[in-house]
């Protein structure tokens, strides 16, 4: 317990800061009381965290995502919902849709009855105002500039008087953390949301920081939810990046949850933040990994939201949350979690004896590493699989592909990655998993597919018509392709497929989706990493710049803004998906 100190020191300070930046509110406008206790309409007045009661009406929320879900961008409102199980209201206190400002900002808003209630003498009044809040009761408006140490989700419950009617208005109070001035977020349980996405709050010792090797103890708050976890950085290539993606391990006891995004992102032991570094369209990874499940919706399924994270209480930036490929994983799409599950690592994991350089392999195993499955280091089910790729007649490849493997599995990881143009993902950047005890069949899960929609692994671009087959870098591909009975059905499912579940028309409002939802985060994000993300890689900064991993990145002549991106993978997909109505690859 004593290596977690660091954080419970921190912490204990920032309460305190929060109990006097937060106390002492209320409306000043009204003589009635502001702080109701046992009451289905004093939303946000306490804390839900478990901290003790700061003076009431006064604390932002701090379990927001808990109640009823809202779409980040959807503009559906969190007001004017009266006490649950109560007759309908005649005016129902609202002041519209959710508002998001950032410390420093002003904004003002009237409040008025939902339900188009004449407002000749009715009398309105906020009943936990914040700090700094005015309410003129003459014209039912709400004025604040939050200030610089407010950044939090506040939940104020509006009234009207004269019925003793309720609502709420939900106001989301963003961190200015370029603000001269600024400090540290007060209360991280109360910012649970930044423009409508969720906040991952990473704590970790700074003076020991973490390693891509062994978990380091760290903490996690998350939707106002305080976990103790282990934590490590995750990456080969991307290590040199400057915000690198992680790994967050979450106690037995204690799964994290997401209860809005993710489409059932429940009880996971493992989660994985996804830089963003690289995608400055900040959306290609969840494209990718939706458009396999819709493509494969039984094979194995990986969810993703997008989060933004703060380090130790520094703003990092948008990430892509993923589920951790591994035996839970396995186990939860109907595989044995027990089962062997190997990781291609390399370019050289190609079903074939040769390494991707035409060497004779030491190993059948090389270019892979096995990540679940006992004895660690046996890898005999693999090799008896490459070598049956790589040595068997025409005929038992063709007869056994079905029962040697899922088909479905690996006949839609070729058009997958060749629509996508994954050409990272051809051979390395995938898991196949394998039951011993029932010998079979192999399945296929993708992974790490930022190269895709138009850019390599390094940010350089690739043509929308280009139509490489992969199969001179993968065996299996190159085998699948050869035999009539098996290429002939599986063209014909990627035509249709375009025409329906894969339509250029559902990617394209996959695309607007994902724009709606980032919002103003995407702007964030790119003020904070966009001179590192062009500069990055350059000679000079020598091997830790990035140069020796990805040597091409600075010659690029093409770097776009965040809304230039957008729009390139609009019109990369719209060129892509018209190319291939006429031939496929």
């Amino acid at each position: 317990m004593q290596s977690r100190r660091w954080w419970t020191r921190g912490l204990a300070g920032l309460a305190c800061f929060a109990l006097v930046a937060c106390g002492g509110g209320g409306d000043t406008s009204s003589p009635t009381d502001d702080t109701p206790s046992g009451t289905a309409s004093d939303a946000g007045t306490h804390p839900q965290s478990g901290e003790g009661t700061v003076d009431g009406g006064t604390q932002p929320s701090s379990d927001a995502g808990t109640g009823a879900p809202t779409d980040a961008g959807s503009g559906t409102p969190d007001a004017g919902a009266g006490d649950a199980g109560t007759a309908p209201q005649a005016c129902a206190p609202t002041a519209g849709d959710t508002r998001w400002v950032l410390e420093g900002e002003s904004f003002a808003a009237k409040v008025t009855c939902a339900t188009g209630l004449a407002e000749a003498g009715l009398r309105f009044g906020v009943r936990n105002l914040p700090p700094g809040a005015t309410f003129d009761a003459a014209t039912a408006t709400l004025r604040w500039t939050p200030a610089l140490n407010q950044g939090a989700v506040w939940m104020l419950t509006l009234e009207e008087r004269t019925t003793g009617e309720t609502g709420t208005l939900k106001v989301g109070v963003a961190n200015n953390d370029t603000a001269p001035g600024k400090v540290d977020i007060v209360d991280p349980v109360a910012y649970t949301e930044e423009y409508g996405l969720p906040v991952v709050h990473l704590f970790f010792n700074p003076d020991v920081g973490l390693t891509s090797g062994a978990y380091r103890p760290a903490e996690v708050v998350y939707r106002g939810h305080r976990y103790t976890i282990d934590a490590k950085y995750r990456g080969a290539t991307s290590s040199v990046f400057p915000k690198r993606s992680l790994t967050l391990k979450f106690a037995e006891d204690d799964l994290f949850s997401e209860p809005v995004f993710g489409d059932g992102f429940k009880d996971r032991k493992r989660v994985v933040l996804i830089t963003t570094f690289n995608d400055n369209s900040y959306l290609r990874s969840r494209l990718a990994f939706d458009l396999w499940n819709r493509l494969s919706p039984n094979a194995v399924r990986i969810r993703t939201f997008s989060v933004v994270v703060y380090a130790n209480n520094k703003y990092r930036g948008l990430y892509t949350a993923a589920d951790h490929v591994d035996k839970r994983l396995m186990e939860w799409n109907g595989i044995d979690d027990d089962s062997d599950l190997f990781k291609a690592d390399t370019a050289d994991a190609n079903f074939s004896r040769l390494t991707r350089n035409g060497q004779t392999k030491a190993s059948l195993d090389v270019g892979f590493v096995k990540d679940e499955g006992n004895p660690p280091g046996n890898f005999s089910t693999l090799h008896a699989f490459v070598a049956w790729v790589a040595d068997s007649s025409n005929d038992s490849f063709r007869q056994e592909f079905g029962a040697r493997l899922k088909a479905r599995d690996y006949e839609d990881w070729w058009i997958f990655n060749t629509l996508i143009q994954g050409n990272d993902s051809q051979a390395k950047n995938a898991y196949h998993a394998y039951d011993p005890k029932t010998g079979g069949p192999w399945r296929y899960i993708p992974w790490d597919l930022d190269a895709s929609f138009g850019q390599n692994y390094d940010t350089t671009r690739t043509s929308a018509t280009a139509r490489p087959t992969y199969a001179s870098d993968n065996l299996l591909f190159k085998r699948m392709l050869a035999e009539p009975g098996i290429a002939g059905p599986l063209r014909e499912r990627y035509r249709q497929a375009l025409k329906n579940e894969l339509s250029e028309a559902r990617v394209q409002a996959m695309i607007d989706g994902y724009v709606r939802e980032l919002g103003p985060n995407a702007q964030r994000d790119e003020a904070r990493w966009a001179e590192q993300y062009r500069n990055f890689a350059k000679p000079e900064a020598g091997s830790d710049g990035g140069y020796n991993n990805f040597p091409d990145w600075h010659l690029r002549q093409d770097f776009k803004t965040h809304a230039e991106e957008v729009e390139y993978i609009r019109q990369w997909v719209h060129k892509r998906w018209g190319a291939f109505q006429s031939q496929l690859p």
